[in-house]
């Protein structure tokens, strides 16, 4: 019985210690996992960016021809024929945007008995990121 006992007692020691070994590998950080360097796609230049991820996202692009400030009361009393004052001059330039940041200004045009913008003033990349700030 006695040897028995001697016997899981080195047992349980030798899992003590091999749970202790284990415990100071992982401190000591012995082991690192390893990763396969990531490789450019076939056929794309280092540095070249794909924008194929992102072409078919819907943006939603409006154009703005001024803006004004009005009480409640005095949009309550307006009706067909009513004249609302814009912050705008006529023949300035209007806004353009894209999901509400401005990225062009440009003047009204009829094209087919239709109205577009034809763009007068591309904003830069570089400006449009100063104005998100």
């Amino acid at each position: 019985m006695s040897e028995m006992n001697t016997d899981q007692n080195e047992a349980s020691s030798d899992d003590w210690s091999h749970s202790m070994d284990g415990q100071r590998q992982a401190e000591s950080g012995a082991e690192s996992a390893q990763f396969q360097e990531l490789q450019p796609e076939s056929g794309k230049m280092d540095g070249e960016v794909s924008l194929d991820a992102i072409l078919d996202v819907p943006v939603i692009i409006s154009m703005e021809i001024g803006r004004t400030k009005i009480s409640i009361r005095n949009l309550l009393q307006l009706n067909q024929g009513s004249v609302v004052e814009l912050d705008r001059l006529a023949g300035e330039p209007m806004d353009v945007l894209v999901n509400g940041t401005l990225i062009a200004q440009g003047e009204v045009v009829v094209v087919n008995d239709k109205f577009g913008v034809r763009l007068t003033d591309v904003i830069s990349p570089a400006d449009r990121v100063k104005r998100l700030q």
